[in-house]
Parts: C-alpha cells; sequence; structure tokens
C-alpha cells in the first residue's frame, strides 16, 4: 500500500465531457466550437440563435464539480483510514481531529455539489423537454444521459 502514498497522486477524477465543455465555452465567448451532436442539436438549448446553451454548459460544470468533490471525499476518507490502522487507542490526536474535520468539509462540499447538479438537470429537463422516467431519480437519469449523449473523446485545444 505504500506505492499509493507519495507524489504521484491523483489531484482530481477525470471528466470525460471536458473537451466538450471546453468547446462549448469557447463557442459561447465568439470562438469556433464544435457543433453539437445530432442528439443535442434536436433540443432548444438555445443554440438555434447562435447563443451557446448556458443550461448545458452549466449542467457539465456542475458534473465536473460533483466528481472532484466526490474524489476528495475519498481521498481524505482514505487517508483517515490508513491513519486510524496506527492509531493508538484513547483520546484522537490533532491529527486525527484535522481529518475528521476535512472529511466533514469534504462531505458537505460534495452535498452542496450534488444539490447544484441536481437544480442545473432539472432546469436542462425543464427546457429541453426531456422526458425522465417513471421510478428513476433525476440525478441518475441525467448522468447516464450525459454519458450517453455528450461526446467524451474531442480534444479541448485551448
Amino acid at each position: 500500500m505504500l506505492h499509493r502514498i507519495g507524489f504521484g497522486m491523483a489531484t482530481h477524477k477525470a471528466f470525460p465531457q471536458q473537451g466538450f465543455l471546453a468547446s462549448l465555452e469557447r463557442s459561447g465567448s465568439g470562438g469556433t466550437g464544435t457543433p453539437l451532436p445530432p442528439a443535442l442539436a434536436r433540443l432548444p438549448l438555445a443554440a438555434d440563435a447562435g447563443e451557446h446553451p448556458a443550461l448545458l454548459i452549466q449542467l457539465l460544470r456542475t458534473r465536473r464539480e460533483v466528481l472532484q468533490a466526490s474524489f476528495h471525499t475519498e481521498q481524505v476518507a482514505d487517508e483517515l483510514r490508513r491513519y486510524q490502522k496506527f492509531a493508538r487507542p484513547g483520546q484522537p490526536s490533532p491529527s486525527a481531529v484535522r481529518l475528521r474535520q476535512q472529511q466533514a468539509a469534504a462531505r458537505q462540499a460534495a452535498s452542496v455539489a450534488r444539490q447544484r447538479f441536481v437544480q442545473a438537470a432539472a432546469a436542462l429537463v425543464r427546457e429541453a423537454a426531456i422526458e425522465v422516467p417513471p421510478r428513476q431519480s433525476l440525478e441518475a437519469f441525467v448522468m447516464r444521459w450525459i454519458d450517453l449523449n455528450i461526446p467524451a473523446d474531442i480534444e479541448s485545444a485551448g
């Protein structure tokens, strides 16, 4: 397990749609971005008037935040588990208290990110008139919808 500790640890979780999001953001600021895929071109995302699809951009940004917050939560939990493995019984050390505080802050950030994602998803679903299947959460449906409809292999050329 010692190979996981050190300088080679990742600092963020990969966001597969980062290139597409960057392209949308560039096209919204007057640059030349990639055209919307056919599944998205049919949606009324304000792209027909030459404007950028603000709702889709907001949804992808909040999805990226959720991924980052969940990664940070996992990192802090792993560090706390490693620390507790060798901790002596009794009153917790200041390091353990600090790790618990970091864990609480990471969980709070993940919860806020998830709430913002659900709000952005609700706005997109409402404005684009996307039908959410019954007995499926909005969050799960939109995450799957993003994975199926948003291209993940576009290179981000800054």
